[in-house]
Parts: C-alpha cells; structure tokens; sequence
C-alpha cells in the first residue's frame, strides 16, 4: 500500500485547507509512532505553507483511540489529525480528521467465506468491520454481487452492510443529539425504521426488524472494537474473519465468559460503601454529566462517592485508595472494560453501575457499552429509604440494609469529628441474628479506624525543634565511618 495513500495525506491537506486551520495537532498511537517523521514531511510538502504549525503528540494521558483533547489545548491546536484505531467517540471542543489506515485483506477469501456462511443459515447477515478495512468494503460489495449469480442466494436481501458516514467529527455541543446505539428514524421517503451506531459504524433496519433478526459476520481483529460489538450485541450470532489468517472463527467463548464475570462484579457492587469514580476521559462530549448522573445515583442509594482523576489507571493507583469498595470507570466504549482480576477492588461501568445501585434493578441481558446511551434514560427513583427493606446478599449469604440518613453528608465531609455519627455502617444478619458490624461508611471513617493514620504532629509540643546535621558522603562511606577507620 501505497504510504500517501494509507496515511490519507491528500485528504488530511485538504481537511486542514479547506477549515483554514494554522496550528494543527497530529496524534499517533505508539505502534504508528515510528512513521510521524514521514507523515509531517508528506503533509508539509502536500500543504506547500510555512504557517501551518504541524505538532505531534504521542503518549497520551488516557486510550489512544480518543481524540487526546487535552493534550491539543498544550500548544493551542485548531484540530486534530487522529492515526490508527479509534473508538470515534464525539468530541467535546475541538473538530477531529481520523486515519483508520488501509489494513490489507484477501478480497477473494472474504467473500468466499461470507458467501457459504449466508448459505448455511437462514437469517440474514450484517456486516461489520474494523475502520481499517472500511477501504475494502466497496471491492467486497462487488466481489460478492458477482459471485452471487453462482449460488443460490440474493445478496441484496440477504447480506447488508454498515457504512462509514464521514472521518471528520465536530465538536458536540448539546449531548441530546449525539448519536447513540439505536434511535427511530424516518428517510425522506416516509420509510421509518431503527439507526443503529457503534464504533464509527451506522447502518438503518427497517421498522419491526431488530439486531435479534440478524447474523453479525465481523471482518477485522480480536480488539476492543470486535468486544464492543460482542458484548453489545450478545443475544446475535457472531462469526469472525481473521483477515490476516484468512479464516473463520466462530467460537467467542472467551467474549461469552465475560458476561459472566462482568454480572458477578455488579453482585460485587451492590455490597460496596465506598465507590471511587474513576474519570477516564476528560474529551469524549458528556462526560461531566455522566459522572454527575453517576454521583447522584451512588448517593441516593445511601453510599459515598469519590471522583479520582489519575489517567490511565493500573492496579498501583488504584491501590493507593483501599478505602474504595469498588471503582467505576468513565471512559470510552472501548476502553471501559477492565480486566480487575489483578486490582484489589473491581472496576465497574456505569452501565453496571445503574444495575448496582438502583433497588430492584434485573440485569435482562442487554449490555450497554456507551455511556451516553445513558444519559438520556429515565433515572429510577431511590424512594423513602426508611421503608426500605433489607437487600439479601449473594456474596454474604445473608440480608444487608443498604440505606443511612444522609442529611449529614456535607458536614462529615469536612470534619473528622463526626466519625462517629456515621456509626450506621452496614449491618448484616446472620442465622443467628447477631449483627455484625460492616465495612466503613466514608474515607473519614476508614482513617480514623486505620492503627496507621501519616506523621502528624504531637498536640503536647507545639514549639519548633532545632535542626540536627544529617550525615555526609556516600552509602558506602560516610565521613565518621571513615574518621572510625
């Protein structure tokens, strides 16, 4: 492939020409890194301009698939040139150009392969595919219209595909209209039906059809983009096609397990006092309000809430707040899903959030990957908290009362000394009916009963000490370990 071509020079010159930007601001994932030097001279040499500042970024503070907004706003960027993967979630202040890359593909084999797969089943199929081959899907198209005249099937009815509407993305400033999974749409023909987006992709079902109705045949690798849509569209059959392998794979037992585990954090959840949120973004548009919702819905079902921002988390980080009961995650699609096997509480999407938390909540199956698909759902009322009956724990084997008077929820916040007002920690009864005292309410309460709380200063001796003069040299000699020898 040709190097202008799969970088998309000709396209990204016109992008920046045509919006009259000057300070232009490139992003590469690390893998990609090693071609930025190439890219700027291709660029510079395609703009034929000396004003237009071209900047990269690389090692960006949160996924490498979101538009790193954060990191433009350092040199003062008009736009942003994305390279490589990306979730193609909405920006929140600056418009973006994404370079999917032109990944290679065995146009004969693929079709091959989607040919005897419509012909083994009876549903019809949708084709879904990572950005990086979306440069194939007309020869794919094509391919198979002219193949279909040698089987027995019409590929016009049986065999449809997701399109990529554009690679320019402006900021959103109202999150109402931001595109979400599926929302009622009606063409100019007064044909109306469901639009569905995920991950850069849309694609329309008529009215009363749904993604149950469908086989989802994905074309791409086994990443986050290839989970997103596993994970989403769960109750679907899903086949793959490794397009470096040139071969099928139908079995997702892994991307099957993950449900599973992903129920059991939410059961994790429900036990939890303290929940620390942690922020995963700070450019993907309602973000803010998501973690507003996310506030409001962990306080309302009696449980104190935390907002951590430390970038890309690990098992280290989130080790310094053992306090936390439980850590929510807000971030892109593609990133949300971590594995918390090796951090010392789970970490939980806001979707499993909403299950957690909100009393007599089911899980039904549907997963939701998106957290703006949430922002416009209804929110369940908490209810009188003292008619509440107790929740019956799965992981306790027994009934435990979630809800506490909050009405002193600001004044524990800002002193210590009322520890001991919030001494109405979870209770828990066993089949001997004694209770027996739970986790700590809040951070305040979990220091205070900590043996270990840092170096404070004695109350007794308030005067300043004299300074004492430490030792001198190196650790393999000190200087009065010399005079010694």
């Amino acid at each position: 492939m040709d190097f202008e071509s799969n970088y998309d020079i000709a396209a990204s010159a016109n992008f920046i020409h045509t919006h009259n930007f000057i300070r232009v601001a490139l992003q590469f994932p690390d893998n990609l890194l090693k071609h930025s030097t190439r890219v700027v001279t291709a660029l510079r040499n395609t703009l034929q301009s000396t004003e237009v500042g071209l900047f990269v970024m690389a090692d960006t503070a949160y996924g490498s698939c979101c538009i790193d907004e954060v990191g433009a706003s350092h040199i003062n960027a008009d736009c942003v040139i994305h390279y490589g993967h990306t979730c193609f979630s909405p920006t929140t202040t600056l418009p973006a150009f994404c370079v999917f890359g032109k990944a290679s593909i065995c146009i004969a084999d693929c079709v091959e392969s989607m040919s005897k797969y419509a012909l083994t089943n009876s549903k019809p199929i949708m084709v879904l595919f990572g950005l990086e081959y979306a440069h194939s899907m007309q020869r794919i198209k094509e391919a198979l219209l002219e193949s279909s005249m040698s089987c027995r099937f019409d590929p016009k009815s049986e065999v449809h595909f997701a399109d990529v509407p554009s690679s320019i993305m402006f900021p959103s400033k109202d999150i109402k209209k931001i595109n979400v999974l599926q929302e009622p749409v009606s063409d100019c023909n007064g044909a109306s039906g469901t639009m569905y987006s995920i991950g850069g992709l849309t694609w329309k079902l008529p009215e009363g059809q749904s993604m149950d109705d469908y086989l989802v045949f994905w074309i791409g690798h086994d990443d986050s983009a290839f989970a997103n849509v596993v994970l989403t569209f769960n109750a679907c059959e899903i086949v793959r096609y490794d397009a470096n392998e040139n071969r099928m794979v139908t079995d997702l037992f892994q991307h099957r397990r993950i449900l599973k585990r992903r129920y059991y954090l939410v059961e994790r959840a429900k036990d939890a006092n303290i929940v620390g949120i942690l922020v995963g973004t700070l450019g993907v548009a309602g973000y803010l309000h998501i973690i507003n919702q996310m506030m409001e819905l962990i306080t309302g079902a009696g449980k104190k809430a935390y907002t951590l921002v430390m970038g890309r988390p690990n098992p280290a980080k989130l080790a310094n707040f053992p306090e936390c009961d439980v850590f929510l995650y807000v971030s892109c699609a593609q990133t949300a899903l971590l594995d918390s096997k090796e951090y010392l509480a789970p970490v939980i999407t806001p979707f499993e959030a909403m299950i957690a938390f909100n009393r007599g909540s089911q899980w039904t199956g549907a997963y939701v990957m998106e957290f703006r698909d949430l922002i416009n759902l209804p929110q369940m009322e908490v209810g009188n908290q003292e008619e509440e009956e107790a929740r019956f724990s799965f992981l306790k084997g027994g009934y435990v009362e979630d809800f506490e008077n909050q009405e002193n929820v600001e004044e524990e916040r800002e002193t210590l000394a009322l520890v001991n007002a919030t001494e109405k920690a979870l209770q828990l009864r066993n089949n001997s009916n004694v209770l027996m005292k739970g986790s700590a309410r809040s951070g305040a309460e979990f220091l205070a009963n900590r043996s270990y709380q840092g170096l404070n200063m004695s109350s007794e001796n308030t005067s300043p000490e004299p300074y004492l003069i430490g030792r001198r040299g190196r650790a393999s000699g000190y200087e009065d370990e010399k005079n010694k020898q």
